[in-house]
């Protein structure tokens, strides 16, 4: 199944009055990197909440913002100064009074600028409930996601169901065309011996060797043989419950391969513009697969 990799979704869960909410980005990357923004009291909570994520998305940027507030409005809120901070402050003013005769206390205008000399009390939370509350907010974000990456897929599973028919249609002319190329060869090397040399008999046993070589140089029946493999292979993919974008990349490498060695072995200006629509078409799969997951 086709899932997109770009996506977002958003999920709250509220207890005692609490309300903690989860936004999740996810965005085209070739491994998976998630970045995760929470306040500092629920930082312990970290690694747990990227082996939930990990469990769900594959692959992708994944940037999470993990938020806390109080439902109601008019609590106040309750902070505290940074006692440790504030002494290490006064004993350093201290010394340069006692030092440098620098006279003066600083007020408390002056202290409060100081950052993190006001802190947020922490709160009285059982860190096991925040930790169930943190995992169902997440669990819903990451719901909302799927839902949209599943749906953002089925459109892009679209777009390469009609893509490989196209490919499949262009194939199968050329696989058409490749004996009509050997039957062309021989009878244009046989018109050119005979207006070169209307009075010599043709050499049929020559003539023959010269069109048996020229037949193997050119033939494409292998590679025409793996390109439908790939094909039917690539479709396969599609339908796993566990489509890696990385498995149609490959392919599509493996795709321009047999496509490059048909258009060089086929000597033929038809086949050769089937083999350059083919690479368009591949080309247009392959920008799609940097979106997939």
């Amino acid at each position: 199944m086709i899932k997109s990799m770009t996506a977002f979704g958003r999920g709250e869960y509220e207890l005692n009055n609490k309300l903690y909410s989860v936004e999740i980005k996810t965005l085209n990357n070739r491994y998976r990197d998630i970045i995760i923004k929470m306040p500092g009291s629920l930082q312990e909570f970290e690694d747990e909440v990227k082996a939930l994520i990990s469990s769900r998305i594959k692959r992708g940027r994944i940037e999470v913002s993990l938020q806390t507030n109080r439902k109601d409005k008019d609590t106040n809120y309750n902070l505290d100064l940074n006692i440790p901070l504030l002494n290490s402050y006064l004993k350093i003013f201290r010394r340069m009074n006692d030092e440098f005769g620098i006279k003066g206390k600083p007020g408390p205008d002056y202290l409060c600028q100081i950052k993190e000399m006001i802190i947020m009390k922490s709160d009285e939370t059982d860190p096991e409930e925040s930790r169930a509350c943190i995992n169902k907010a997440v669990e819903q974000a990451l719901d909302s996601i799927d839902s949209m990456r599943t749906r953002e897929g089925k459109a892009i599973e679209d777009d390469f169901l009609l893509r490989l028919d196209l490919i499949e249609t262009h194939i199968n002319a050329i696989e058409e065309r490749s004996p009509v190329v050997v039957n062309e060869y021989r009878e244009k090397l046989k018109n050119r011996i005979e207006a070169l040399a209307e009075d010599i008999r043709t050499d049929e046993g020559r003539l023959a060797q010269e069109i048996a070589i020229f037949a193997s140089r050119c033939d494409i029946t292998e590679e025409i043989v793996r390109t439908k493999s790939h094909l039917k292979q690539f479709r396969n993919y599609m339908t796993m419950e566990d489509s890696e974008g990385r498995r149609l990349d490959f392919l599509i490498q493996e795709l321009n391969r047999e496509i490059n060695t048909i258009s060089s072995k086929a000597y033929d200006s038809l086949i050769s513009a089937r083999a350059v629509e083919v690479k368009a078409e591949l080309e247009k799969l392959r920008e799609q697969i940097q979106n997939v997951e």
